[in-house]
């Protein structure tokens, strides 16, 4: 497991004050990895890798709720004398999904079929009895900031120089630790950033399980739909149910072809 940054980073955590550990200025000052414009990247410790993972969740980015639970995390661990690797494995499990998004995305896994090739009664096992094979991840492994604002977006990964560094280094690296993997990104600048990669060669497209609605409760309507739990004649005007039907229909087909 690559180690350097956490290595690099560990005596600045181990060093951070309470006020800084709570989101203070300067704790952003202190881990810049990277800065261009009104972007900057900070480093946070989620370069662990589950080497047995099948199915690789991937959002779009850590934010600041996201970066600052796995760093008290992370000098939890390090205060108790934890090796490197029981801290960065700590520090990454404060990012599995919880609260709505959760069951929504295990819903969304079952309706394609993902609970039948692992051979798992449901994907809700993926975070309880069978969560050695599953990792979660961002495709912009670092946290991304604009004007101190979460990314969202914008500017597009793939066409900012900053941005596209951080795709190709540190997610490729993640790419090529999981081979055996295939890759659920959540949203479609998510789905164009992997799809940008099989272009470049780092990643196989046929890896790639794009479709699924974003499992965040305001899509709780194309949720509800795709997985079956909505009839096609209540649903209102900004759903596209043949846009759905065809997203299901194409993922299923993948996910039995994986098999």
């Amino acid at each position: 497991m690559e180690k350097s940054l956490f290595q690099r980073f560990a005596p600045v955590i181990r060093s951070l004050s309470p006020a800084e550990l709570v989101g203070a200025p300067s704790l952003y000052d202190k881990l810049t990895l990277a800065e261009q414009g009104d972007l900057r990247v900070c480093y946070v410790p989620f370069e662990y890798i589950n080497p047995e993972a099948r199915v690789v969740i991937v959002g779009i980015t850590p934010g600041h709720t996201q970066m600052l639970n796995a760093l008290k995390e992370a000098r939890r661990q390090l205060d108790q004398g934890a090796t490197n690797e029981v801290v960065l494995k700590a520090a990454k499990a404060t990012g599995a999904f919880s609260g709505t998004m959760r069951p929504n995305l295990t819903g969304l896994l079952d309706a394609v079929g993902i609970h039948k090739w692992l051979g798992i009664s449901s994907c809700t096992e993926l975070f309880q009895s069978a969560a050695h094979l599953v990792q979660t991840t961002s495709v912009l492994r670092n946290p991304v900031f604009v004007k101190g604002e979460n990314y969202n977006g914008t500017p597009n990964m793939t066409k900012n120089a900053l941005l596209q560094k951080q795709l190709t280094t540190y997610f490729a690296e993640d790419v090529a630790a999981l081979p055996k993997a295939v890759f659920v990104p959540l949203g479609d600048k998510v789905a164009e950033a992997l799809h940008y990669l099989a272009t470049q060669g780092l990643m196989d497209r046929s890896r790639i399980l794009d479709g699924l609605p974003h499992p965040s409760g305001a899509n709780a309507e194309r949720i509800a739909y795709f997985m079956g739990r909505k009839p096609r004649h209540e649903l209102s005007v900004k759903t596209n149910p043949e846009k759905l039907d065809e997203a299901r229909t194409g993922l299923q087909k993948r996910v039995l072809a994986l098999a």
